[in-house]
């Protein structure tokens, strides 16, 4: 989503509804006509009582993925009324995965129907493309196109959605993060690389927007150590990422090959996954050009 890792500062404004963090909660930046409204599941006839949810607007059902473990369920929809097609969800059996709600209206009532169709779309496409969370939708709907204007106009808006979610708990629509350094003759100013070189296998790593991203071109063993069921969350995410092709078995015995940069939560799950068994990223990663620990360059 372009703009969203700008350096500008900017203030969200998060308002405690009923007075819970786990309740409804509304998020707005200042300057911004757009308004984020998300709810439990459990709390859907009082989001619906609100006025903003009779509004046109845009809307995400999400919830847990019951056949992987830490992977999000999403489905995204817009209305002219979203609280109707809320209470319409709400009974249908093919939505029973969600347990939250998400919101984004506009705060002067200026979204129409072609505009919410606009947003739909593009954040559909989003999603698919940050490949974080598991899209229900089966296609994007193809939209008429917007005037120049209102299609600026819709970016912007899009832009702050990608500001506010995040800090919401949501990050389906945040591309993976893009490491400025590939596994080539590195340039004169880069980001710190790691690598990790073990049991015959030898990966490289920077560290962008929060992750600790494995390099393309890194590789990982293939069978497990005895240790490997212990870490059922780790296994899975590493089963994931051989079913989305993003780790690849070759022509050496053992051996799985990283077929793009694959970003994670941190350098021990980065480091389970590569050894295929219980490691400590913060020890078993190293700095390349002075050997020095993950751990020890952190302090």
């Amino acid at each position: 989503m372009s703009g969203t890792n700008s350096t500008r500062g900017r203030t969200i404004r998060i308002f405690l509804a009923d007075g819970s963090p786990s309740g409804i909660l509304t998020a707005e930046i200042i300057n911004w006509t757009g308004k984020v409204i998300v709810a439990p599941r459990t709390r859907l006839p009082d989001l619906i009582a609100r006025t903003e949810a009779g509004q046109t607007g845009v809307y995400f059902l999400t919830g847990p993925d019951p056949e992987e473990d830490n992977r999000t369920i999403i489905y995204v929809g817009e209305s002219n009324s979203v609280k109707e097609r809320l209470a319409s969800h709400n009974g249908d059996p093919t939505k029973d995965f969600f347990t939250h709600v998400c919101i984004v209206v506009s705060k002067d009532e200026n979204l129409t129907k072609t505009h919410v169709q606009y947003l739909e779309s593009r954040l559909i496409s989003l999603i698919k493309l940050a490949n974080r969370a598991k899209l229900t939708n089966s296609t994007a709907p193809v939209v008429n196109r917007l005037p120049e204007s209102d299609r600026a106009d819709m970016e912007f808006f899009l832009e702050q959605i990608g500001v506010v979610l995040p800090v919401l708990g949501y990050d389906f629509t945040q591309a993976p993060p893009v490491p400025s350094v590939a596994l080539k003759p590195a340039p004169a100013v880069q980001q710190t690389r790691f690598e990790m070189a073990t049991v015959g296998v030898r990966a490289e790593a920077v560290e962008v927007d929060g992750k600790f991203v494995v390099l393309k071109g890194s590789t990982a063993r293939l069978d497990g150590t005895a240790s490997w069921t212990q870490y059922p969350v780790y296994k899975t995410l590493r089963e994931r990422l051989r079913s989305d092709q993003k780790l690849l078995e070759g022509d050496q015995p053992n051996i799985l090959t990283f077929a793009e940069d694959v970003a994670f939560d941190s350098p021990s799950a980065a480091a389970t996954v590569v050894y295929a068994g219980n490691a400590n990223g913060r020890t078993s990663w190293k700095v390349q050009t002075t050997g020095q620990t993950y751990k020890d360059w952190q302090a």
